[in-house]
């Protein structure tokens, strides 16, 4: 992998500088996290000035409507955007970098014509069912059924944990549609209209106050035939590549943003005195390491997906996405357990963004994959060991 940037790369990051420093004085200000409709606005305000300039889907194909830029292109606006300060996806990041990436990955052309589009215009916003109340972290225990009817599958159950299911358009679904089959070969992944009749959504409020998350009833919905992606049956193996995404990019970004914050971190501790700790002056290097090692696992992963050999996946993050997120789950809670000891006692104040982030890195561990998960893989397809028995 050549880490260096090509003259191509580095006109690219002037432009992008410029461009964030003449928007970003431009935006208004950033609604209050629990007004999610506001922030929906928001969001999608911002997606179609990315779209605008040119700068949405930048790493998705060309013929899905992106860029088609290189991995260090990506990996440069990630952090351009990020050090300038400039909004994340938000509510897009389900359409982004989950759904949208799988639809130009297994998407017929008609599919691909419909919902990307609106997805890189901030038009339509997506949400992730795959999660269910007692399927926990074993995917394929799920429950919900969808029925053929004709043209229309008729889909029946619950799902748990659903991103952003309050504000969305679409959700990209996993449903059981052969209950006879072995357990990862009946189901299917279908993309469910938010607004059919039978869909009943109830927000989730979480440790950190924030109801981003949502259940969602399913009675008797119809969703069309059409909006199966992949052949029926064939959902896990679909699961499996909007599952990589999730694990191998959608953090990128967020790595960023914690490098960020841990230079923070020092500065307020030279500013209240707790530089003078040793202890923990050495944990705060050691965390640099961490992220710094990071960062450079990230760009092998991109690498290594866009370069995927003829026939191979290419564009499509391996099993090396578990490694990044195995590891990056496990650093972002000892960033803000270190961020408490720098606070001291104002750690417990519950409007301070540190200890609200600090509540929210508990659930990492946990989401898109538990860190059991994602050992599995790493033991299985990385390292080749056999399955546990």
């Amino acid at each position: 992998m050549d880490l260096s940037e090509t003259r191509e790369e580095e006109e690219f990051r002037h432009r992008l500088r410029a461009w964030l420093r003449e928007i970003l004085p431009t935006l208004p200000p950033e609604p209050a996290a629990t007004n999610w409709p506001g922030r929906r606005a928001y969001d999608c305000a911002w997606q179609r000035a990315l779209h605008d300039a040119g700068y949405a889907g930048l790493h998705w194909p060309a013929d899905a409507g992106g860029r088609g830029a290189t991995p260090t292109q990506h990996l440069i606006f990630l952090e351009e955007t990020e050090r300038a300060g400039a909004p994340y996806v938000g509510a897009n990041f389900v359409g982004l970098l989950h759904a949208g990436p799988t639809i130009a990955a297994e998407g017929t052309a008609g599919q691909r014509a419909r919902w990307l589009p609106p997805i890189l215009r901030g038009e339509e916003i997506w949400c992730q069912g795959f999660s269910e109340p007692e399927a926990g972290s074993d995917l394929a225990a799920l429950r919900t059924r969808a029925v053929r009817d004709g043209d229309s599958y008729v889909v029946t159950g619950s799902k748990l944990w659903t991103s952003h299911a309050e504000v969305a358009d679409w959700c990209e679904l996993l449903v059981r549609t052969d209950p006879s089959a072995p357990r990862h070969r009946g189901l299917s992944w279908l993309a469910l209209p938010m607004d059919a009749p039978g869909v009943t959504v109830r927000p989730l409020r979480t440790l950190a106050g924030s109801a981003e998350f949502a259940e969602v009833f399913l009675d008797d919905v119809r969703v069309p035939v059409t909006h199966r992606l992949g052949a029926e049956n064939d959902g896990w193996r679909v699961t499996m590549v909007t599952l990589s995404f999730e694990r191998g990019t959608a953090f990128v970004g967020e790595v960023v943003a914690c490098r960020r914050t841990l230079a923070r971190l020092a500065r307020t501790a030279r500013e209240n005195g707790r530089w003078d700790d040793a202890v923990l002056r050495r944990r705060l290097g050691l965390l640099n390491a961490e992220f710094s090692a990071l960062w450079r696992l990230t760009q092998w992963n991109v690498s290594e997906a866009e370069h995927a050999p003829p026939g191979g996946r290419g564009g499509v993050p391996g099993a090396a996405g578990s490694v990044f997120k195995l590891r990056y789950s496990h650093a972002r809670q000892e960033l803000y357990e270190a961020a408490a000891e720098v606070l001291g006692p104002d750690s417990l104040d519950g409007g301070h963004e540190w200890t609200v982030d600090r509540l929210s890195s508990l659930s990492y561990t946990i989401a898109a994959g538990t860190s059991q998960i994602q050992r599995n893989i790493v033991a299985e397809r990385v390292l080749g060991l056999p399955k546990a028995r």
